[in-house]
């Protein structure tokens, strides 16, 4: 079937934990008839009755990262914006852009100004995961003009000191498997702020460590409370202002 090439697409995140999550609750039930009741003593382990409750979880779980996928994230990245006191004029990095949910979101917003999206382009943690899509997309959301993506490294931002009024970034950091290069990323957010810039951060672990680690660099920071409404898993939104006055 054709795609329609008239609606953006932002693919499906971490297709690969869905699918194992689907294979999962797909197999257990059916492997379970083939694994013997175990007798200890007077007690019987029965595997076959739990069989069902792990096959429901499994599935259960892997329908919450589609819709999140399909309607959550949509929300989320609203929500995100919201954070933010537009003008139109912002220069936007959005660290880890995928295929532009919040950099295009952010473009939306801005007039005079430009979104940035960097990304390495996995496609393990984001379907389809390429600067070739996420430029169609800005396309046909009309913001080509108002955006720019670049391959990129977050633990080393290529760019200059106090380069952005806002940073973005959604389910990114903790994709970084060392704890040394979630603070390096955390520590390149705060430096390519300006002063008086804005970072909203968004991620399911290691919120807490963020939040150490933009405040030893001298920026304000809180962290929101879990949302489990929309997203699966739950997200916790990291808000950061650098100090200073804002140019």
């Amino acid at each position: 079937m054709p795609t329609d090439s008239t609606k953006p697409d932002y693919g499906v995140d971490a297709p690969g934990v869905i699918r194992n999550l689907i294979l999962i609750g797909a197999a257990v039930p059916v492997l379970s008839w083939f694994v013997p009741v175990v007798h200890l003593g007077p007690v019987a382990i029965l595997i076959r009755p739990a069989a069902v409750p792990t096959a429901i979880l499994c599935l259960g779980e892997a329908a919450l990262m589609i819709f999140y996928s399909k309607r959550g994230k949509f929300r989320h990245r609203d929500r995100m914006l919201k954070m933010v006191d537009w003008r139109g004029d912002e220069t936007v990095l959005d660290v880890g852009t995928g295929r532009g949910l919040m950099m295009i979101g952010a473009a939306k917003k801005l007039t005079s100004g430009k979104a940035v999206g960097i990304d390495i382009w996995s496609k393990k943690d984001l379907s389809g995961n390429s600067m070739e899509k996420t430029l169609a997309n800005a396309d046909v959301e009309g913001v080509r003009d108002r955006i720019e993506v670049q391959s990129g490294d977050a633990t080393a931002l290529n760019f200059a000191d106090g380069s952005f009024d806002v940073v973005l970034s959604n389910l990114c950091i903790h994709n970084i498997p060392s704890t040394k290069g979630r603070d390096q990323a955390c520590l390149e957010i705060v430096r390519v702020l300006k002063p008086g810039g804005k970072a909203v951060i968004s991620d399911f672990i290691h919120t807490a460590d963020y939040v150490k680690v933009f405040k030893s660099a001298g920026a304000e920071t809180t962290r929101s409370g879990m949302d489990f409404l929309f997203t699966f898993p739950p997200l916790r939104i990291v808000e950061v202002q650098k100090p200073g006055a804002p140019s």
